[in-house]
């Protein structure tokens, strides 16, 4: 199968996001997301759904994906994207919010609709998961991963 999709981007509260990027975000805050591809094919395709699912990974193979009362989507967790015609671009928005400090992923799977088979990312040029750390608000906070050691 050829790639008919490019994802132009992903944003997670603003910032451009792949899988080497941690985005602080605010507990309580809404954080935005947006996600906008582009069709390179010749002709429409479509539709699919994108589904981005919250876990936890505790570094060990486990990951825990009952964050119900972690993370909430404000709105549904999964676009709904309709045919997209050739060269045309087509932006997807949403938002969460993390009711707990810690690290978070968001898993990105692309699905055909009404269809549970999952399409792989690589068709369509997105991060397999996104890092999230999210925190209190203190001036002087820094993520454990960025901290400068003296």
């Amino acid at each position: 199968m050829i790639m008919v999709f490019r994802s132009e981007y992903i944003l997670v509260d603003g910032k451009l996001c792949d899988c080497d990027i941690v985005v602080d975000c605010k507990v309580g805050d809404p954080i935005p997301l947006e996600v906008k591809l582009t069709n390179w094919s010749k002709h429409s395709v479509g539709p699919f759904a994108l589904t981005m699912t919250p876990y936890q990974d505790y570094q060990n193979g486990v990951h825990n994906y009952e964050l119900q009362d972690a993370i909430t989507f404000v709105g549904s967790n999964t676009f709904y994207i309709d045919s997209v015609k050739p060269t045309k671009d087509s932006v997807y928005f949403g938002a969460l919010l993390i009711l707990y400090t810690g690290d978070f992923y968001l898993n990105i799977k692309f699905h055909e609709d009404n269809c549970s088979r999952e399409l792989p990312l690589s068709w369509f040029c997105l991060p397999s998961f996104i890092q999230m750390w999210a925190h209190h608000f203190m001036p002087d906070l820094v993520h454990p991963a960025r901290a400068v050691k003296h």
